[in-house]
């Protein structure tokens, strides 16, 4: 192992801070989106190719943001090939 320097402790400095504000900010959407869901539980009518369905609000929105994540988990995947 080599000895750090002044450069390169700064730098993990840096990339900590940089981590803690992404954490701070993620945890702050989650709250956010958390807060949006329970103030929309009212039924709605949702059709999709034809069909109608009527659920929760909450549910549909949990389940657009859920469709929304596993797309953006996906592409970021790929985007690192």
């Amino acid at each position: 192992m080599s000895p750090k320097t002044p450069d390169s402790a700064a730098a993990e400095g840096a990339k900590g801070g940089l981590m803690k504000t992404a954490r701070t900010s993620v945890l702050a959407l989650a709250a956010f989106v958390l807060v949006f869901v329970s103030e929309n539980t009212g039924a709605t009518r949702i059709r999709l190719l034809g069909s109608e369905v009527t659920m929760p609000l909450w549910t549909a929105l949990l389940g657009t943001g859920a469709i929304g994540a596993v797309c953006g988990v996906w592409f970021m995947k790929r985007k690192s090939r």
